[in-house]
């Protein structure tokens, strides 16, 4: 005989039907959600589908990303050739040819986000892509300060654009719960650039000299070409947003815009650009976050002398670039595993806090 199956009573102890009982289960499953309001995924269609998205979007983002501070970190690396030689560098220059980079990020910061929200997003993103890898590339026939000046100043200009217009793709396409680890992720391309910079570096000077280049220059020249081919990707691999997702399917489009809309809480219907930049202006968290970042960044500055400072160790090139590679390593990996811990926890705060903690200590 086949078990009897008893019907579901309420609290009251009036018998539901089991139509009513599946939905109020049903009910119980879409309102599991976190203390933000954060859904929590249960369909497996919905599971599938996030999968696919990080398959298409998280590796392309992050070879953006990582080719993004390869190619700005490049001068680090050049110094320890023959640059400052080649072009005459004297006192402070090379220091302001640093610094010269992010004047243009300041300049395009803003304008930027603005702009992400008119255009597509992948022809924004990949055309930004393709003058910041020329650009790049033409950093190897500057023959003074004023052009190797110059070329800095502009690829800040071409760069700026880059992380907001991808936080834009991630936020368009996941929700709130599955941000953080996706921004992490992507992070890593900043800190697995800096690691592997100066062995990609080690390679490409035993070039030096071969058809009367230096060193510095093919650095420039072949992470430049390498650029421009990722950036012709992106053109055809970058969505811009769920319902118009071409490597999606109509089911998949329409579950993908569904689910984000749901995520989004306390919505105003204020939508255009100048209140969203109005309501982050008068919010205090934003300003908070800003001196954070700010004091962050700014402790970050030493990357562009580190390779120089390991060579005063008396270390030759080959070992100074070889060193430069195992801090990024243990940064990156604590990066992911801290943004899990954050994620699965659902706790922000105290992660935040520890990590500032241990880089002031630091």
């Amino acid at each position: 005989m086949s078990p009897t199956i008893q019907p579901a009573k309420s609290g009251d102890g009036a018998v539901l039907s089991p139509i009513h009982t599946e939905n109020v289960l049903k009910s119980e499953v879409e309102e599991r959600r976190d203390y933000s309001g954060a859904r929590e995924k249960t369909d497996p269609r919905e599971i599938a589908l996030v999968r696919k998205l990080d398959w298409w979007i998280m590796p392309i983002l992050w070879l953006m990303y990582w080719l993004n501070y390869l190619d700005r970190n490049a001068i680090a690396l050049a110094k320890l050739n023959t640059l400052e030689e080649d072009l005459n560098l004297t006192g402070s220059q090379y220091q302001t040819c640093v610094s010269i980079l992010f004047v243009g990020y300041v300049i395009v910061g803003i304008p930027a986000n603005m702009v992400v929200t008119r255009i597509r997003p992948s022809i924004w993103m990949a055309s930004c892509m393709t003058v910041w890898a020329i650009i790049s590339g033409l950093t190897a026939i500057a023959r003074n300060y004023t052009g190797l000046l110059l070329t800095r100043f502009f690829l800040g200009i071409t760069e700026a654009p880059y992380y907001p217009g991808a936080l834009y793709i991630l936020a368009t396409f996941y929700t709130r719960k599955e941000l953080a680890t996706r921004i992490s992720i992507l992070y890593t391309g900043n800190i697995l650039a800096t690691a592997f910079a100066g062995l990609i570096a080690l390679g490409i000077f035993e070039m030096h000299g071969m058809a009367g280049i230096s060193g510095w220059q093919w650095l420039f020249i072949i992470q430049g070409a390498a650029t421009l081919i990722v950036a012709l990707a992106a053109f055809f691999i970058l969505p811009d947003e769920p319902l118009s997702t071409k490597w999606l399917t109509p089911e998949e489009r329409k579950l993908a815009h569904e689910r984000t809309q749901e995520d989004t809480v306390a919505n105003k219907g204020q939508t255009t650009t100048w209140s969203g930049i109005l309501d982050a202006a008068k919010d205090s968290k934003v300003w908070l976050f800003v001196a954070m970042q700010h004091g962050h960044l700014g402790a970050n500055g030493f990357k562009n002398f580190f390779p120089t400072a390991i060579r005063t160790l008396g270390f030759n090139q080959t070992i100074t670039l070889v060193l430069t590679c195992p801090p990024y390593l243990i940064a990156g990996f604590i990066s992911i595993a801290w943004s899990w811990s954050s994620g699965r926890y659902n706790e922000r705060t105290w992660h935040i806090t520890i990590g500032k903690a241990i880089a002031v200590f630091g």
